[in-house]
């Protein structure tokens, strides 16, 4: 009677699992998903190559400090790179003059309390600080950008699918709505229209606006895409600065671990000479 009663609620079960795939694949027939608007205008990140890309790339620091420049003049009156101090640019080339000069005349002074009144004040940054934050507090960056709170960029690379092509991408990827996208979908006040944004539709007004926005030292004509891709470069280097150490340390341990079994394979092989010699003259 229990093994009767354990297949009729077995054969329930499997029913019911039948009927609601049955049912499931009798919905999705006739009335197919429906991909969202955003899915159907979002663009994939455009293919574009850095010089640290792949096992034996590196950075090319000429590249990076035009990105710093890009990066200076742009980007840094809403986005901050707090995990990055002034020092860490002498990795990408610069003296030490250089760097304390380029702390020292930081478009932003570092916070701090003086010490006769106990209240907040600023100073000049030197080395050894970390790029002061453009706001306050995010209710000052959010009061100063349409409620928008401009993110981080420290680690902008690595924090967004895509990394460094996605950032290039929606930095060149500004543009005016096409004709079929519905009215809901436009972008309201103070949002700018780009295909390779989430929603489509951001915040940030366009921060590259035109070639030749910024002058670099070095003599590099600076188009819209030159810029685009020095930044994200530079922003790929705030992310993971000790990248191409990390890649030189990982090739010097797969070399290691192959020296390393070749040795223990040889090892074995004269260990176990004798014994294997020794077996045989038995079974001989």
């Amino acid at each position: 009677m229990v093994r009767f009663f354990g297949i009729l609620i077995g054969l329930f079960f499997a029913g019911m699992l039948i009927y609601s795939f049955g049912r499931g694949a009798v919905e999705y027939v006739s009335n197919p998903p429906v991909k969202a608007v955003e899915y159907q205008f979002h663009e994939k990140p455009k293919k574009v190559s850095f010089t640290s890309d792949g096992p034996f790339g590196k950075f090319d620091n000429q590249q990076l400090q035009r990105g710093f420049q890009v990066y200076k003049e742009v980007c840094a009156a809403c986005h901050g790179i707090r995990l990055v101090a002034f020092r860490n640019l002498a990795e990408l080339g610069y003296t030490e003059d250089e760097v304390k000069a380029i702390a020292a005349n930081w478009v932003i002074e570092t916070p701090t309390i003086d010490p006769d009144t106990g209240e907040a004040s600023t100073r000049p940054s030197i080395p050894a600080d970390k790029f002061p934050e453009p706001f306050a507090n995010d209710v000052a960056a959010a009061a100063a950008n349409n409620n928008a709170i401009p993110p981080d960029l420290s680690l902008m690379t690595k924090a967004r699918v895509g990394g460094a092509p996605y950032v290039y991408s929606l930095l060149t990827g500004y543009s005016d709505p096409p004709a079929e996208l519905p009215e809901a979908n436009r972008p309201g006040t103070g949002l700018h229209y780009n295909a390779y944004f989430a929603n489509l539709n951001i915040a940030m007004a366009p921060p590259i606006t035109g070639d030749d926005q910024v002058t670099y030292s070095d003599g590099t004509k600076a188009t819209v895409s030159q810029m685009a891709e020095d930044v994200s470069a530079f922003l790929i280097w705030t992310a993971e600065p000790s990248l191409v150490k990390q890649k030189q340390t990982g090739w010097a341990v797969l070399a290691f671990l192959l020296i390393a079994t070749i040795l223990a394979f040889l090892s074995y092989k004269t260990i176990w000479a004798d014994v294997k010699a020794e077996k045989k003259k038995k079974e001989a």
